[in-house]
């Protein structure tokens, strides 16, 4: 596999992130990754956000995932999670990037709390 500048072993460029698909428990595609968002302190990524839903990109649901509950599977092409479509569908979510306050602590943790991750 050749890997492009903004690529290396362990090593990718946001830019690349962003659009990459996301597979679910039983490997079927829930969704890609519309962003990342990075702890400006610490330099971490702490969020990604998943796009699920609509159709070509009109009336999607974003839902930020721990970035800890992806992994990278080179066979997939993609980010894996252990996350379901049915779990997915319960999550906290917004339809808008306006609809979001990410620096309300109790948004962060109701995300935290769903998906299990202690913070």
């Amino acid at each position: 596999m050749v890997t492009e500048a903004r690529e290396t072993g362990s090593l990718i460029g946001s830019d690349k992130v962003e659009g990459t698909a996301v597979y679910g428990a039983d490997d079927t595609k829930i969704g890609s990754i519309e962003r990342v968002m990075i702890d400006k302190m610490s330099g971490k990524v702490s969020y990604a956000v998943l796009s699920f839903g609509g159709f070509l990109g009109i009336g999607d649901d974003h839902y930020p995932l721990p970035w800890q509950s992806l992994k990278y599977d080179t066979n997939l092409g993609g980010y894996r999670t252990g996350i379901t479509e049915t779990q997915l569908k319960g999550a906290p979510r917004y339809g808008n990037d306006n609809a979001w306050n990410w620096s309300d602590p109790a948004r962060v943790r109701t995300v935290n709390d769903y998906y299990g991750i202690a913070m």
